[in-house]
């Protein structure tokens, strides 16, 4: 089994983003809506499911959710207009940068508590 206070964190984390009002993403959207913020572009259906070993239909579906919710828009490919690509907007940014924050609190603290209380 995976070490207890990793996933003592790991729930830490989630508890503290399902208090907000943002939505609740799955574990799908998830990897694709960080996939596509932390890994330089462009992106499109079929890279990210062979990055992440996920069917191309699976991927549209996740990407139609994350769209709606403005996280993630799709746009033709000027040079290609047969390419879609994946790209990043403001609110998505908002809402990886709110969670990125969220972790590094979570993950920060017991460490900053142990170096001075230890």
């Amino acid at each position: 089994m995976a070490t207890p206070g990793i996933l003592t964190t790991w729930r830490d984390v989630l508890a503290d983003a399902v208090r907000g009002e943002a939505p609740d993403l799955s574990m799908r959207q998830w990897a694709i809506l960080l996939t596509v913020y932390l890994n330089p572009g462009p992106h499109t259906v079929r890279g990210l499911s062979r990055d992440l070993n996920v069917p191309k239909p699976a991927i549209s579906r996740a990407l139609d959710a994350l769209s709606i919710l403005g996280y993630v828009r799709r746009v033709r490919d000027e040079a290609d207009r047969r390419i879609v690509l994946v790209q990043k907007t403001s609110e998505g940014a908002i809402y990886v940068d709110d969670f990125a924050r969220i972790v590094e609190e979570r993950t920060r603290g017991p460490a900053i508590g142990a170096a001075l209380y230890g």
